[in-house]
């Protein structure tokens, strides 16, 4: 046998040799291990298994299906009232066919006022499944001196009732321009403008145009104005907040402004603080007809000539007279000849006087605070008359003066304590204007 034989049988067999020490080395450790040392966990297959039922119980379909039939069924309609439309009509739209509502409604003031069926008006109801009303809903709008109303009628196991509450609004601000083509009313018709906004602008400007024959084709305006919504229906419009008004090449602006925490009405004034707002009114009586004017006459009572210094307007007993401007009341009460009488003192030196009333408005006494158009008292024939009227005087440093020709002044401007505040208002506005006709060119403002 070969040397080289010799050694690869040497190196085999110690191979074998090492291997098996081995494996005895490491089943000695796992018997030790085993009978020294605790297992970590028990043998999951030594462990004893227990089954645990539970008897589930299924629902019932049927009495489900039964109980959903127990449920009622509503529905909540919501519809426009349409021109020509009747009580009956506008019902049948809503899914009301419930001859006791209806006949609650023609029956109860509070419903039947609250819907006269003025085209526009949003009317919401919930019926049942047979077209029994459970409740009925609207908006009531007067008028733009009154409360905006919601009506809600209810049904309860004794029938129905109706209920008008203070209505929650929302105060939006709208933008709107337009381009005269033949009329004002035709131009803020195309831009969709409602009628008393209309009216709004033709008072703001009507001192500056007169909207009969002064405009021209191509004259153009811009109007910020108040709407108030509920429950994202409109509701009304309220006031104009600023406007602009081209006309024949000259433009005037006016802006709303009440002093801040202030409980007299606001006014219209210029950009530049200016009132826009005549200090008096021409006549403190609507819709009268001049009796006497401001001169020589042959006094009816006495027999002589004797300057009238005053202007007789004729009306009937009980006829409202209004403050011409605001003021504080320096006098009232009875005065010789003037009978029952009222003098106004005015901002600088001016005053006005109001005679011959019946009698005077409630809460009218010396230092009280009064507004333009305010009513101070009420026609009447006391003192030295021959017939209702009332004699009106137009005072400046107490000296009268003729009230139809005299140059009747502006409002006071704003103090300067105001003006700041002012300025921010009509800046915010002026900036609403650019937006409106952003590609404009700057035009020249008109004075006033």
């Amino acid at each position: 046998m070969s040397i080289s034989i010799i050694r690869q049988k040497f190196f085999s067999s110690s191979r074998k040799a090492r291997i098996i020490s081995a494996s005895a080395l490491f089943l000695t450790l796992c018997a030790f291990g085993a009978a020294g040392v605790a297992p970590l966990a028990p043998d999951a297959a030594d462990l004893p298994v227990k089954l645990v039922t539970q008897e589930l119980q299924l629902p019932n379909v049927a009495e489900q299906l039964a109980g959903g039939n127990k449920s009622e069924q509503t529905y909540v309609n919501e519809e426009k009232v349409r021109p020509g439309d009747s009580l009956a009509s506008l019902l049948t739209r809503l899914g009301v066919d419930d001859a006791a509502a209806a006949a609650f409604i023609k029956s109860d003031r509070t419903a039947y006022d609250a819907l006269q069926l003025k085209a526009g008006k949003v009317v919401q109801a919930q019926t049942n499944e047979d077209g029994e009303l459970k409740w009925l809903s609207t908006v009531v709008v007067d008028n733009h001196d009154n409360p905006v109303k919601n009506l809600v009628i209810t049904r309860d196991g004794n029938g129905f009732k109706a209920v008008a509450a203070a209505a929650q609004l929302e105060r939006r601000l709208e933008m709107h321009s337009g381009v005269i083509n033949s009329s004002l009313f035709a131009a803020t018709d195309a831009a969709q403008l409602p009628d008393s906004v209309a009216s709004q602008i033709v008072d703001m400007f009507s001192t500056d145009i007169d909207f009969a024959s002064d405009l021209r084709r191509g004259d153009h305006f811009e109007v910020v104005y108040e709407t108030f919504w509920q429950n994202g229906a409109f509701v009304r419009a309220g006031r104009v907040l600023a406007g602009e008004f081209t006309n024949d090449g000259s433009t005037y602006q006016s802006v709303w402004y009440q002093e801040p925490g202030s409980s007299q009405g606001g006014s219209y004034y210029g950009i530049d603080g200016k009132s826009l707002k005549k200090a008096f009114l021409k006549s403190p009586i609507e819709f009268t007809r001049i009796s006497s004017g401001f001169s020589m006459r042959l006094h009816p009572i006495l027999g002589l000539w004797k300057q009238h210094k005053g202007v007789d307007f004729a009306a009937a007993t009980g006829t409202p007279v209004h403050a011409s401007g605001d003021g504080v009341i320096d006098f009232e009460g009875t005065q010789n000849g003037y009978g029952n009488v009222v003098v106004i003192k005015h901002w600088s030196n001016y005053s006005t006087a109001y005679a011959h009333m019946s009698r005077f408005a409630s809460g009218m006494h010396k230092g009280t605070k009064v507004s333009q158009g305010e009513v101070i008292g009420y026609v009447g024939m006391t003192g030295w008359a021959t017939g209702p009227h009332l004699h009106y005087e137009f005072r400046i440093s107490n000296e009268p003066r003729d009230p139809m020709t005299v140059n009747i002044p502006n409002a006071q401007p704003l103090a300067a304590n105001e003006l700041l505040h002012f300025k921010s208002v009509a800046a915010d506005m002026s900036h609403r204007f650019a937006l409106l006709m952003p590609d404009t060119k700057p035009v020249q403002l008109a004075t006033r």
